[in-house]
């Protein structure tokens, strides 16, 4: 009975948190904390990724130059996810696909990690790009974080090259997945 009321509880609390885009009144701030928060634990692999340190500046340019959705529980921001659309687009240039997407800085709150709530933010996003007609979506992930590429591997993604960004101490396996046509 108690694993049974403990599911339903995690059930309940995965529910609340509600996916929308960024507004012009979501706190740059906030949205840098989070990212700060949820890259953390890479961070003390060693792995510098942008978002772990990145100014509110950056976040802000970021998402000025990209889509960027929220999952927002009560009135605090848990998650996001950042999705570049524009064509041509630099990763997929990395692989010779110019004309896809790519998604960056996933993120959620460690509160909220084991809840769905990435699984959930990442086919948001790729709704999204699904319907203004994209085919195929592109991100990397880190080598030496197997659990990351792993992540996305189970959610369809494949490994399709290897780069080392000039200034990071971590090779990146950039990755794809083709978006299914909805029926």
């Amino acid at each position: 009975m108690a694993a049974r009321r403990d599911a339903l509880r995690l059930h309940e609390m995965h529910a609340q948190a509600a996916i929308r885009p960024l507004r012009p009144d979501d706190s740059i701030e906030e949205l840098t904390r989070l990212l700060h928060r949820a890259y953390a634990d890479l961070a003390r692999m060693g792995l510098n990724f942008t978002a772990a340190d990145q100014a509110p500046e950056i976040t802000r340019m970021r998402v000025e130059h990209a889509q960027c959705f929220v999952a927002i529980e009560g009135r605090s921001l848990v998650g996001t996810i950042l999705v570049n659309h524009a064509v041509p687009n630099a990763l997929g240039v990395r692989f010779g696909k110019p004309r896809i997407a790519s998604i960056h800085q996933l993120a959620v709150a460690p509160a909220y990690r084991g809840r769905g709530l990435g699984s959930r933010l990442l086919a948001h996003a790729e709704g999204w790009l699904r319907n203004l007609g994209f085919a195929e979506v592109a991100l990397e992930a880190p080598e030496s974080a197997p659990q990351v590429v792993a992540f996305h591997v189970r959610r369809g993604y494949r490994s399709v090259a290897a780069v080392q960004w000039n200034g990071k101490t971590y090779r990146s396996v950039i990755m794809n997945k083709e978006l299914q046509a909805r029926p």
